[in-house]
């Protein structure tokens, strides 16, 4: 099985690419543009694997995807290239268009051209798996309702409706052209590698250089969070079982409010790397990590609770997450401890731990 990955090189994509060659015996062609939040350090351990290939390249370049697809002859892609952050999106909503919808849909001609040459046999396997958001959805206030797959698109951001256009297009071609589809759409991730402009992240960076932790309104906004190793294990499950024309929501069950989360990770930090020990505090007179929390205005548009039913997936392919919350921060919290060269060499570049997204 030879799966095309486009976005690789990111958070999601990179801990995918990790899964397939560390957990399967498929070999994975990585394309990626390599933005701000492209880093294919994040899977340096696998580059001379001789089940991975990587090509740098722009999804909206019609002529180097074709290109990719004639070269590499994947059995099937994984669609997670993406901008993604919703800040961003405020700042500077025309990167998203360009990239979410008119990207996935220069990647579908791609693959729709290369998918009608193919003998029937190969045909009938080929899927085109489109990884989405929860955000798609839009907002849960109110209610102690979840997301299903039926719940209807009402999008928020300029982020979100432009995945939420770029979900719309993918059931399109399906429904036109026959282009055998599968979407998923998934809750907030966290883990290993994830760049610093998330809210997780973004904490214990701050916190371990004793900067303030900025929270939006008084963070009571409710977000339902997946480990990024769970996500890849169930992406790469409805890719090889799932069914054709099908949506499957991925969900952690971990519903947390935004401040609950960062209590939680200066908690941990308050254990693993206390103040007293931390350098950057040195003449600080703080004890606790959480006396750095600072409620800052709120986003623009911030939508108040998402919260994904995951039963379908669970039901239909047995997938279920194996990292509770509780487990999951924590090996988040120390792979950045230990892997401070990592973030690091990220921050030396473009990204600055400044707030964006309230200009």
């Amino acid at each position: 099985m030879m799966i095309l990955i486009t976005g690789g090189a990111g958070f999601i994509g990179s801990a995918v690419i990790r899964h397939i060659i560390e957990r399967t015996t498929a070999s994975v062609v990585n394309v990626d543009k390599l933005t701000y939040a492209g880093n294919v350090e994040s899977i340096a351990t696998h580059s001379d694997n001789e089940r991975y290939h990587f090509v740098q390249a722009d999804i909206c370049d019609a002529q180097k995807i074709s290109d990719i697809f004639d070269k590499y002859q994947p059995t099937a892609v994984m669609h997670l290239a993406a901008e993604s952050h919703v800040d961003r999106s405020i700042d500077g909503p025309a990167d998203f268009m360009q990239t979410n919808i008119i990207g996935t849909f220069t990647l579908l001609e791609a693959a729709r051209s290369y998918w009608s040459t193919l003998p029937e046999s190969q045909k009938i396997a080929f899927r085109f798996h489109h990884i989405s958001t929860d955000e798609v959805y839009g907002d849960l206030e109110g209610t102690e309702d979840l997301f299903t797959e039926e719940t209807p698109y009402e999008p928020s951001s300029p982020y979100s409706a432009s995945k939420a256009s770029s979900d719309h297009i993918v059931r399109a071609w399906y429904r036109t052209y026959g282009l055998p589809v599968i979407v998923t759409n998934c809750s907030n991730n966290y883990g290993p590698y994830h760049f610093p402009e998330k809210l997780i992240p973004h904490v214990i960076l701050n916190a371990l250089d004793a900067k303030s932790l900025p929270i939006y309104g008084d963070g009571s906004q409710i977000r339902d969070w997946l480990y990024v190793e769970d996500h890849a294990c169930a992406l790469y499950k409805v890719v090889t079982e799932g069914e054709v024309g099908q949506t499957y929501n991925i969900g952690g069950h971990n519903e947390k409010t935004n401040i609950e989360v960062v209590e939680t990770l200066c908690s941990i930090l308050d254990e693993l790397k206390p103040i007293s020990e931390n350098p950057a505090f040195a003449s600080s007179s703080l004890s606790k990590y959480n006396e750095l929390i600072t409620f800052v205005k709120d986003r623009p548009g911030h939508d108040v609770r998402y919260a994904i039913d995951a039963s379908k997936i669970e039901k239909t392919l047995g997938w279920v997450p194996e990292e509770s919350f509780e487990t999951g921060i924590r090996k988040t919290v120390e792979w950045y401890l230990n892997n401070e060269n990592w973030w690091k060499r990220v921050l030396n570049g473009e990204y600055q731990l400044e707030r964006i997204g309230d200009k």
